[in-house]
């Protein structure tokens, strides 16, 4: 890109792939933009200039001006930014320019502690979606069955492992015995990766010591919230986040839920003290998020949201493997995005018949208080939401 290409880029204005500067003094917002720029379309950021097209030029010592920069690019984003850098004297000053093209690695480049895109004129935190694309991209896509790079075996609660073998019924303690590595291997708890035997994301999520202590893993867990009304504007009364492995996080937020209170009702002259939900729902919901939610998308959270009227359980990713709103309704077999996940959660004792869990639902809620749950999917935005109403309408 010579002179003639950055004037024009300059008369322009800014746009996606534009970042137009006055100066150096903010390397915030520098930074952002080329980490923006690297993780999507490429750009080029143009310092010496006002926003107005006026050109005032940067300092006199150009030579100090482009060491700087250079020294910037490479520490910026924790690995360095590959980036063509130049610049022109003007009247009034040198204006430099940093041509930075769309880069590739093991995953999207970070700025401050977090993931920037370009979005307009703009360089933005990206939206789940956003993100999810952006690690697809990056040919980092998070399966039940991807190694985890950074972790090792020894995150692995082996006690855990061997209990789960135990309930299946399997003699972990006559020998002769398969090796604690193969068992790991044949359970899908682990893979070998470059020589090295490495947990998968199921192993982790379902043995793991710190489950939520990983890269990309912080936010698998469910935040649960209780709002003081009908919507997230209300002021926000209790909230906590169930983590741990995917049982622990379904158990957490039952026990959360239920210490919001009971309600009080009435069956002829006899008081009846009942929960907010019936248990069989909210277990069914939550082990069904934890099961089926799509961990390809980083930054989401599983939500369980208390409202004046109605329980919420948001899920991210969309209903898999081509199932719909009708099927689930109608009570077709479901069809487990994430295998292993949902085995380990039928052999905990939380899942029950895999299938029924929509029928279950429903059933239970006409019994409960007679209304009807609803389910809804947003392509769009990729969630799941389950709405459980405390009250008939």
């Amino acid at each position: 890109m010579d002179w003639t290409d950055i004037l024009a880029k300059i008369k322009g204005g800014g746009d996606d792939r534009t970042e137009i500067r006055r100066s150096l003094d903010d390397w915030s917002a520098i930074g952002k933009a080329a980490c923006a720029f690297a993780n999507t379309k490429g750009g080029v950021i143009i310092l010496g200039v006002v926003n107005n097209q006026e050109i005032v030029g940067i300092g006199k010592n150009a030579n100090r001006t482009q060491e700087r920069l250079v020294s910037f690019l490479q520490s910026c984003c924790g690995s360095p930014v590959s980036a063509n850098l130049g610049m022109h004297k003007c009247p009034r000053g040198w204006v430099h320019w940093i041509e930075i093209p769309r880069q590739r690695g093991f995953k999207p480049l970070r700025y401050e502690g977090n993931t920037w895109v370009r979005r307009g004129r703009n360089s933005v935190e990206p939206s789940p979606v956003e993100l999810q694309s952006l690690y697809n991209a990056f040919g980092y896509v998070l399966t039940e069955g991807l190694a985890m790079q950074a972790a090792t075996v020894s995150d692995i609660n082996a006690n855990k492992f061997r209990m789960y073998l135990q309930k299946q019924g399997l003699d972990t303690e006559t020998e002769p015995q398969t090796s604690y590595a193969d068992d790991l291997r044949s359970r899908n708890v682990a893979v070998d990766l470059d020589g090295e035997l490495r947990p998968t994301l199921y192993g982790i999520m379902a043995f793991g010591k710190d489950p939520q202590g990983h890269p990309h893993t912080g936010d698998f867990m469910i935040e649960c919230v209780a709002y003081g009304g009908d919507d997230r504007d209300s002021t926000v009364l209790l909230s906590t986040k169930a983590t741990g492995n995917i049982d622990e996080q379904v158990r957490q937020s039952i026990d959360w839920l239920a210490s919001l209170g009971r309600f009080e009702s009435h069956r002829g002259l006899i008081r009846e003290d009942r929960p907010m939900l019936p248990s069989e729902v909210l277990r069914e919901s939550l082990v069904n998020a934890v099961t089926h939610r799509d961990y390809a998308i980083i930054g989401s959270k599983i939500l369980l949201e208390v409202f004046e009227e109605r329980v919420v359980v948001t899920s991210p990713g969309v209903l898999p493997n081509r199932m719909n709103v009708e099927s689930v309704k109608a009570g077709w077999r479901t069809r487990a995005r994430n295998k292993s996940m949902a085995h380990y959660m039928l052999v905990s004792g939380l899942m029950e018949q895999r299938g029924r869990g929509w029928p279950v639902m429903r059933h239970a809620m006409r019994r409960f208080n007679g209304t009807e749950p609803d389910i809804i999917q947003s392509e769009n935005d990729m969630f799941v939401r389950v709405r459980f109403y405390l009250k008939p309408p």
